[in-house]
């Protein structure tokens, strides 16, 4: 049926009428007095979002250029950085930081498994020299599911001194991220995500240690100087020409969950994300990342009967239901389910019951009619 497309993939993701309606308006002058209210309105609400005081500074970009801005305007060629690498995004920025010609070591593990903060202990516990200038890592890793344990590595950077970069592109309004708290000093982020936009803003905050490494950094930059953001931000304005009708819905996206709380927001997203494991596990399937370490906005599955790709193609043609398939070399054999952003109960128990009967008919993975939703709905309730 045409209109009925239904996104469960971990972005972009499911966008609310209410920020469609208000993307719909008739764009304003982006050096007008009534777009710099607006400005002033988005800075404060994404300041409650990341929990903290420093302004959020908005990008014409994906996460990825947000994480180039975050890892460039703080850096100097040759600088010695750690790159936490457990899937396609954490390869991503080490690909960056090469790019930049900077002095990269990786620290690796397994995809579908957790960094081991050990690692990363070892490494600047040894450098007594201090020539390690910042720790790069994911937190979310969207290509596999796995929820890396930031805060255990935060303390080792703190206890060394180190700058921290975190891509929180998938678990930014997703999980419990309270920036001040934790000290973190660059944090990226993408509309498409938790923020319930389509994809083209990329989202950073800065700490005032990071401000000050800026001052001596020394790679090359320009429209990703956050400088120029900083300034901007400060006076209700954007140092280019912002993409004002996306920013006219990330003021509604913010208001809806203004409304609908931190607590409640972070909660909704473990509910739904313990619904879909349940629901997966019942169904005969097994998830890719261990339950300690699951991310609460994508599930990666790794079927083992039925090919991943053809449980794909299924659900797309017969129930226009998007899932994301694996990168790289796990492509073809891991599914994903996004749970993240405009998701709600109904929408987990709808793409399990149309999982359910993708699985039956391609006579696979013992599946069992009812015995998903069946698993998710008692998950569901015990919220």
């Amino acid at each position: 049926m045409i209109g009925k497309h239904m996104l469960m993939i971990p972005g972009p993701t499911p966008v609310p009428e209410r920020v469609l309606l208000a993307m719909a308006k008739h764009p304003i002058g982006h050096r007008s007095p009534e777009y710099s209210e607006i400005q002033a309105e988005v800075t404060e609400n994404l300041k409650w979002l990341h929990q903290t005081e420093q302004d959020v500074h908005i990008l014409a970009a994906s996460g990825t250029g947000a994480m180039e801005a975050g890892i460039i305007n703080f850096l100097s060629p040759g600088d010695r950085v750690l790159c936490g690498c457990n899937g396609k995004f954490g390869d991503r920025w080490a690909e960056v930081c090469e790019a930049y010609g900077l002095s990269v070591e990786r620290i690796t593990a397994e995809w579908g498994k957790p960094l081991d903060t050990e690692q990363f202990r070892a490494k600047l516990e040894a450098d007594t020299d201090k020539t390690i200038k910042a720790v790069i890592l994911t937190h979310s890793e969207t290509s596999t599911g796995v929820l890396n344990d930031l805060e255990t590595i935060n303390k080792h950077v703190k206890a060394h001194g180190a700058l921290i970069i975190v891509d929180a592109v998938t678990s930014l309004g997703a999980v419990n991220l309270p920036v001040d708290e934790l000290g973190l000093d660059v944090v990226a982020s993408g509309s498409q995500k938790g923020y319930m936009l389509p994809p083209g803003l990329g989202l950073v905050v800065v700490s005032p240690k990071a401000w000050t490494a800026y001052e001596t950094a020394k790679l090359p930059r320009y429209y990703f100087d956050l400088g120029k953001y900083r300034k901007a931000t400060a006076k209700n304005s954007s140092p280019f020409t912002p993409p004002v009708n996306l920013v006219l819905g990330l003021q509604a996206a913010l208001q809806m969950m203004r409304e609908e709380g931190l607590e409640n927001i972070f909660a909704r997203h473990q509910r739904l994300t313990q619904a879909t494991r349940a629901a997966v596990k019942a169904l005969g399937l097994a998830t890719f990342a261990p339950d300690e370490c699951a991310s609460t906005a994508v599930t990666a599955v790794a079927p083992t009967t039925v090919e991943a790709e053809q449980i794909r193609s299924t659900m797309k043609k017969r129930f226009d239901i998007a899932l994301a398939g694996g990168q790289d070399h796990l492509k073809g054999k891991i599914f994903r389910i996004g749970h993240l952003g405009f998701v709600g109960d109904r929408d987990i128990l709808t793409g399990i019951s149309a999982l359910e009967a993708t699985l039956i008919e391609l006579g696979g993975d013992s599946a069992q009619s009812g015995a998903g939703v069946e698993a998710a709905a008692k998950a569901l309730n015990r919220h």
